[in-house]
C-alpha cells in the first residue's frame, strides 16, 4: 500500500517537472534560459519518474522474488547516472556553441565573457 502511494508520488512529481520544462521551452526568450529550463526541469522529472520505476521494481522483487525486477532497477539506476552525467555536459556544449556563434542573451545588461574574449 505505501509503495503504491510512493510510486504515484514519484511519477506525479516527475510529470510536473517535465511539464514545467516544456513550459519553460515555450515561454523563455532565448537559448540560454531555454537550456536552463530544459536541463534542470527535465533532469529532475526524469529522475523522479525513474525513481518510481525503481520503487515499483523493488516492491515487485519483494512480493514475487523475481530477479528480473532487480535487473530492471539496476538498469534504471544506470540510466539515471548517465542522465546526470550527459545532460549538463550537453547543455554546456550547446550554450558554448550558441555564444561562439554570436547568439546574445536577451535583456542582458553586462556581458562579461565578451570582455574576457577581447583580451585573447
Amino acid at each position: 500500500m505505501l509503495a503504491d502511494y510512493l510510486i504515484w508520488i514519484f511519477i506525479i512529481i516527475g510529470l510536473i517537472f517535465n511539464g514545467l520544462g516544456v513550459i519553460g521551452l515555450l515561454r523563455f526568450p532565448d537559448v540560454y534560459t531555454r537550456l536552463h529550463a530544459a536541463t534542470k526541469a527535465t533532469t529532475f522529472g526524469s529522475i523522479f519518474t525513474s525513481l518510481g520505476v525503481v520503487t515499483l521494481a523493488f516492491w515487485k522483487l519483494y512480493e514475487t522474488g523475481n530477479t528480473a525486477n532487480l535487473v530492471l532497477s539496476i538498469h534504471t539506476l544506470i540510466a539515471i547516472a548517465c542522465l546526470l552525467l550527459t545532460n549538463p555536459v550537453g547543455a554546456h556544449a550547446i550554450a558554448r556553441a550558441a555564444y561562439r556563434s554570436g547568439v546574445k542573451p536577451k535583456m542582458a545588461v553586462v556581458d562579461r565573457l565578451e570582455e574576457v574574449n577581447q583580451d585573447d
